[in-house]
């Protein structure tokens, strides 16, 4: 599966990884709709920080099309109100 961090490149994150991006991603969601702003910048720190450490960085050059993508780490909460609604980022 190919993760997009918009301003940081791809990157091949195991297929079994989904639901737990899945489940962060939902984290995501339930912090915004309860306006829980400190709650949002943990969780999505986390969300980046698993995709980095388990992912496989792509070359800037070799594009392909990403299966998810996230905004950029800096994100603010404001942001976060439009992009993190419903069923979030990531399908499952």
């Amino acid at each position: 599966m190919i993760v997009r961090i918009v301003g940081e490149g791809q990157f091949q994150v195991p297929s079994a990884l989904l639901d737990d991006l899945n489940d962060r991603d939902n984290q995501i969601v339930r912090a915004v709709a309860q306006g829980r702003e400190r709650a949002y910048y943990q969780a999505f720190a986390r969300l980046l920080a698993l995709v980095r450490r388990r992912g496989q960085p792509l070359a800037h050059d070799d594009l392909h099309p990403s299966d998810v993508i996230l905004p950029a780490a800096d994100t603010t909460f404001e942001e976060a109100r439009v992009l993190f609604v419903g069923e979030g980022l990531i399908p499952g």
